[in-house]
């Protein structure tokens, strides 16, 4: 690995003009007013995870059109009331997992739901937990999911997966175990720009954690890295090459740089500089819009691993200090 994108001088300094649609807000409270109306009362079953120090349940909560999305609630056992929550995020490609792969936020006195990716992780099996179930002829993409109804803003695949993300704080506050005034939210890479998703579209968070973030300022990651799941879209405007700036246009409803300017409660975020994943520039395009108070914690010798476990005691920090005692 490399230094290839722009100096850490230049980063801090790097405000590019947004490409944000003028009906960007409309869209969004359409979008989830609707699955707003269409929810049921999410539901938690006990889970056996042979675990002595966490309890674990199985949640399903209505996400985008109504649609059931899974997700993991882990609880410290011998609570003795409802505890602050963090809503997790996961990466491309992955999924809720098993419980056992999820243990620091119960371990450190937080309700901890981690939230399942329609159609992307399989849990082990070898299919997803949730499926994505599409709106009828959402049109061609290239492999993966970034394409997926790239056409229409409104039939693409991360309006849903946004929504999910959005619906999954709602489902979060309506469990009995959950404190609803004391909710954060974090996740790295997809997770990370579905934090800032949310951050940007809620106004009752207490925090959000984007580490390495995907789903930013896709114009230029398009163009500066060969890495996936950026190169998903170079592969199709290869072969979509008169349908740039309609690709672009249906991109930007779902920029977290567009996002991160709406957010309000605090933020934190990651960056490396060797990040070939999520390039640092479409990284700090998306902290520099962020319309709350934030902080960046740069690595600079680090591909998309970014600062991870050793990152863990300043993400433990920021939640304590929005979340207050467990």
């Amino acid at each position: 690995m490399a230094f290839f994108d722009k100096p850490l001088d230049d980063l801090r300094a790097y405000r590019p003009q947004p490409e944000e649609p003028a009906d960007f807000d409309a869209f969004w409270k359409q979008t989830l007013d609707a699955a707003a109306a269409a929810a049921s009362e999410p539901e938690s079953v006990p889970f056996d995870a042979g675990l002595a120090t966490v309890e674990v349940r199985d949640v399903t909560f209505s996400g985008w059109a109504g649609q059931p999305i899974k997700a993991w609630l882990l609880l410290p056992r011998g609570r003795s009331g409802p505890l602050p929550a963090v809503v997790q995020y996961i990466g491309y490609n992955g999924g809720r997992g098993v419980p056992w792969e999820w243990l620091t936020w119960s371990a450190a006195g937080y309700a901890h739901l981690v939230v399942d990716n329609r159609g992307q992780g399989g849990g082990g099996k070898t299919t997803a937990d949730t499926p994505d179930v599409a709106p009828e002829g959402h049109g061609s993409s290239s492999p993966g999911f970034l394409t997926r109804g790239i056409e229409d803003p409104a039939k693409h695949y991360y309006r849903r997966l946004v929504t999910d993300a959005v619906r999954a704080v709602d489902a979060v506050k309506a469990l009995p175990e959950v404190d609803p005034t004391r909710v954060a939210v974090l996740g790295g890479s997809q997770g990370g720009g579905l934090a800032l998703a949310v951050a940007g579209l809620r106004d009752d968070l207490a925090g959000a954690i984007a580490d390495v973030p995907f789903l930013s300022h896709y114009r230029r990651a398009s163009q500066i890295t060969d890495e996936g799941p950026y190169s998903e879209i170079a592969r199709y405007l290869k072969g979509h090459r008169f349908e740039v700036e309609d690709v672009m246009r249906t991109l930007s409803y779902f920029d977290a740089t567009n996002f991160a300017a709406r957010a309000r409660c605090p933020g934190w975020f990651s960056v490396a500089l060797m990040d070939k994943v999520c390039p640092p520039s479409t990284v700090f395009a998306a902290y520099h819009r962020y319309g709350g108070p934030a902080q960046i914690e740069v690595f600079p010798y680090n591909g998309h691993e970014g600062g991870a476990a050793y990152d863990t005691p300043r993400k433990l920090a920021a939640l304590a200090e929005v979340l207050g005692p467990r």
